[in-house]
């Protein structure tokens, strides 16, 4: 069976993909420019506020996907059997997921303390929001009560946007 039959055209897999390559650049590509070569020891205070912003990024992320329960899927169309979420951490922010990974991926940036490493997470901010856009176009069309909701509750960080 080839990929086209297993995931259906207009899922969305291309910002799957996408998703997939930012946050291995994130993780494992360049961390340093050359001009911060010179930095010799990290700000102890920033590196362990890091790891405290990235713990809790993953962690609202793994909540964020448990309140999905089945509606969960690596695809930003929802599933054909989905049910609209808006309770738990849904009731504060429409992507908690994607939240979690902004989150945690400032984390790492101060964990990092690199310039580069900033720059991707500015880049990672700017495309959960355009994803987040392509799949609430699909959510309206899927669930009447989506435009309310979006009334309701921010997009990516609650109270703010």
């Amino acid at each position: 069976m080839d990929l086209q039959t297993q995931v259906p055209q207009g899922s969305g897999i291309g910002f799957v993909v996408v998703q997939a390559v930012l946050l291995g650049v994130l993780f494992f590509g360049p961390s340093h420019l050359n001009s911060d070569t010179g930095i010799a020891t990290p700000n102890g205070l920033l590196l362990w506020l890091g790891y405290g912003i990235f713990i809790l990024g993953t962690v609202i992320a793994l909540i964020a996907a448990i309140n999905l329960g089945k509606n969960l899927t690596p695809l930003p169309r929802p599933k054909e059997n989905a049910e609209l979420i808006q309770g738990g951490l849904y009731r504060l922010v429409r992507h908690p997921i994607y939240f979690g990974v902004i989150v945690l991926s400032v984390g790492w940036g101060l964990i990092q303390q690199s310039t580069l490493v900033w720059l991707y997470v500015v880049i990672i901010v700017i495309f959960f929001d355009i994803k987040s856009r392509t799949e609430e176009q699909w959510l309206v069309e899927r669930f009447s009560a989506y435009a309310d909701y979006q009334g309701r509750v921010r997009k990516l960080i609650p109270w703010v946007y």
